[in-house]
């Protein structure tokens, strides 16, 4: 009998272990909230990486990843943003990563009393402030909708208010606002597929 061609492996899901189809696969972790899974070409690397943390393996490099549920993966010349915040208002940090390495390119704070799509406003126009600077028009993944809307509209719409202690963001938010009206950039900012591909790497794993 010929040998599955992957073996996939659910750390988290409605069953975990080592399934030997996608369709089995899918099952577990389709519209599951925060699956955890990843394919791999051996039952003896999927055993090993069934014993170890999902995110381990979340972290490798693009090169080395096979990406799960769309036809279509990510591109892997990109960057990808995220924003973590402790409560809303709370202590905001923002980060980016370079898909094809896994390499952090920068991280951000933390801030007093930002709100996550703060954050993510921010952490787009910081990528593209730095694309601009390497002539590069690298695509940038954001999982925020909410974020994308605003940096294409040029405005941070945040319903947050300003005080003593959020004083630097909002001086972030006013230099990022008026980077977007000062500069053009021809870098696609694109919705990262959480549901397809999992956590987008620059996640700070705090969930």
């Amino acid at each position: 009998m010929p040998q599955p061609a992957k073996f996939y492996v659910v750390w988290k899901g409605r069953k975990t272990g080592i399934f030997t189809s996608w369709e089995a696969c899918a099952a577990q972790v389709q519209g599951f909230p925060g699956a955890r899974y990843k394919s791999f070409t051996s039952r003896q690397a999927a055993e090993q990486a069934l014993r170890g943390k999902a995110s381990s393996y979340a972290t490798k490099p693009a090169a080395t990843r096979e990406w799960l549920f769309s036809p279509h993966p990510p591109l892997a010349a990109s960057y990808c943003v995220d924003a973590a915040c402790s409560g809303s208002p709370g202590p905001l940090e923002y980060r980016g990563v370079d898909l094809r390495t896994g390499k952090e390119i920068f991280r951000k704070g933390p801030y007093e009393r930002g709100t996550n799509n703060v954050g993510e406003f921010l952490a787009i126009v910081q990528a593209l402030m730095l694309l601009k600077k390497q002539r590069s028009n690298l695509s940038i993944y954001s999982d925020s909708k909410t974020a994308i809307g605003w940096v294409k509209k040029k405005c941070c719409n945040t319903t947050l208010a300003a005080d003593e202690k959020n004083a630097p963001l909002f001086e972030l938010i006013d230099q990022a606002e008026n980077w977007l009206e000062e500069h053009t950039y021809s870098n696609p900012i694109l919705k990262w597929d959480t549901q397809a591909w999992g956590e987008i790497p620059a996640d700070f794993n705090r969930k």
